[in-house]
């Protein structure tokens, strides 16, 4: 039985854990949010952007169940279990920083990946078998009010497109059966009065960006959590651990 000041430890132990499970639940949950919004855009980018929200996922899984088992190992004041879960805290500390990481390794060339992958869906907009390919396209220039990658003149990439000097209707301004038949033939003044003829590469980035920030901003937020209740399990077990010893 812990006395004096462990009883304080054991107790904001137990308080942060609680804390710890609820934000574990809310990693989940941005994770999921920002995971279904990239879906969206899957043929955009690149398997290391969207593999990050999933490991984050799996960790704040992990995390609401190390919550509940540390509450009940703080109340218990049970040592195997308060120090197992201040090794896999560690574990899965670790795990997010190495996520954290790669993310920021990668930020400096998301734009470029997306150009990549960009350019390779254009060239099979509208084929029979890129169905997937050719939604992303039209959701992407529908909500972020764009054409093409860098403009309107890229669709001239496009198998389906390239033979003439259409753009798909989702670059239209006013959506009308055919409104983007023959657009490609006129000049960005005249081009931009009736479709969003800057490019969607920017635009796409920049939304990337904001959410990757405040996906980090909640996994931050967490992680420094995770240090106090690391050091507070790790007082609190060698105190139980001492008083074990002195029991015996």
């Amino acid at each position: 039985m812990v006395h004096g000041g462990m009883t304080l430890v054991k107790y904001l132990l137990f308080l942060f854990n609680f804390i710890f499970w609820l934000s574990g639940i809310g990693l989940v949950v941005a994770g999921t949010v920002i995971q279904i919004k990239y879906s969206q855009y899957i043929n955009f980018l690149g398997d290391d952007f969207l593999s990050a929200p999933i490991v984050l996922i799996a960790c704040g899984c992990v995390i609401t169940l190390l919550g509940f088992f540390g509450c009940c190992g703080a109340i218990r004041e049970n040592y195997c279990m308060t120090m197992t879960f201040g090794v896999l805290l560690g574990v899965i500390l670790i795990v997010e920083m190495a996520v954290g990481i790669a993310s920021y390794v990668l930020k400096d060339d998301v734009e470029q990946i997306m150009k990549t992958q960009m350019i390779a869906g254009m060239a099979r907009y509208n084929a029979s078998e890129a169905v997937g390919v050719t939604l992303a396209w039209n959701s992407m220039q529908q909500e972020f009010k764009c054409c093409g990658v860098d403009n309107y003149t890229d669709w001239r990439n496009s198998t389906v497109l390239g033979d003439t000097n259409d753009v798909p209707d989702s670059c239209c301004i006013q959506q009308t059966a055919d409104c983007g038949v023959n657009v490609r033939a006129r000049d960005w003044t005249k081009a931009n009065l009736t479709i969003y003829a800057t490019g969607c590469v920017g635009e796409l980035k920049d939304w990337v960006v904001l959410n990757v920030a405040l996906f980090g901003g909640v996994a931050c937020g967490v992680a420094c959590l995770q240090v106090v209740v690391l050091c507070l399990a790790c007082i609190l077990g060698s105190n139980l651990r001492a008083d074990y010893y002195d029991y015996y």
